[in-house]
């Protein structure tokens, strides 16, 4: 469990976005109280909190460092597809302006924010994540960061955020009804510890993607099942997907074209 709190003197509006954060995600909302966060921690006794100031998100564990929601290398990406250039991802997935995306792995929503730039104003994005702290952070995050791009701006609000399993949410999907389904199970054996990366580990799901789902996401697919991994991943060979071999890079797409 978690508590939504804000920053010492929030603003009446601040003060909503936590209240409207604490009721979709079924979790108290506490008044700061000028209380520090170790304080706050001890007397709700719960270990994570996320706290509100303007126009920024943060997911806070006693004696850890703050996560805070940040585009990060997604807006280098989106940058360059503004600029007409290419995004390997967006090659690889197929993807057309109009199309609907399904990251079933959505972490802070790096990935999401660029299908969903792709995409345009007239596709969809649903970003699952199973971390109900995370889930929260990149919720409020998507809603309320502000860069000084309007159109990476309007592709963040346009960003469904759902808070569940992947495999859960996969089985009750109709057939063919998406276009694209996406996974990045969050590179098990870690590349290098980044400070993007990093502070996610302790609250992702960590295990193995489960043949089952990916059955799941090639009968609900339209157009292509992806999957993100190391260059030297056995993984696409466990679970079926085609490598698509990328030069001078650790990271690579599997995918299944239908």
């Amino acid at each position: 469990m978690m508590i939504i709190t804000t920053g010492d003197d929030p603003s009446q509006a601040t003060l909503q976005r936590a209240q409207q954060l604490a009721v979709e995600f079924a979790v108290p909302f506490v008044p700061r109280g000028g209380q520090s966060v170790a304080k706050l921690a001890a007397r709700h006794g719960e270990q994570d909190i996320i706290i509100l100031v303007k126009n920024e998100a943060r997911l806070v564990r006693p004696g850890e460092s703050a996560m805070f929601f940040h585009p990060s290398m997604a807006f280098v990406r989106a940058k360059r597809l503004l600029q007409g250039k290419e995004d390997p991802m967006i090659t690889v997935s197929r993807l057309e302006p109009g199309d609907t995306v399904l990251d079933c792995t959505a972490g802070l929503g790096s990935d999401s924010l660029v299908f969903s730039l792709a995409a345009g104003s007239q596709g969809q994005v649903t970003a699952l994540e199973s971390s109900a702290p995370l889930a929260a952070l990149l919720t409020e995050g998507l809603r309320t960061y502000v860069s000084n791009l309007e159109a990476v701006n309007a592709a963040m609000r346009r960003i469904r955020v759902v808070q569940q399993d992947h495999k859960t949410y996969l089985s009750q999907l109709p057939d063919k009804s998406v276009d694209i389904v996406y996974f990045d199970p969050m590179f098990r054996e870690a590349l290098h510890e980044s400070a993007a990366i990093a502070p996610l580990r302790g609250f992702a799901n960590d295990h193995a993607l489960d043949p089952e789902s990916i059955s799941h996401a090639i009968r609900v697919a339209r157009k292509t099942v992806m999957l993100k991994e190391k260059w030297d991943s056995p993984e696409y060979e466990r679970l079926g997907f085609e490598r698509i071999r990328r030069k001078n890079s650790k990271i690579e797409y599997g995918v299944i074209h239908l």
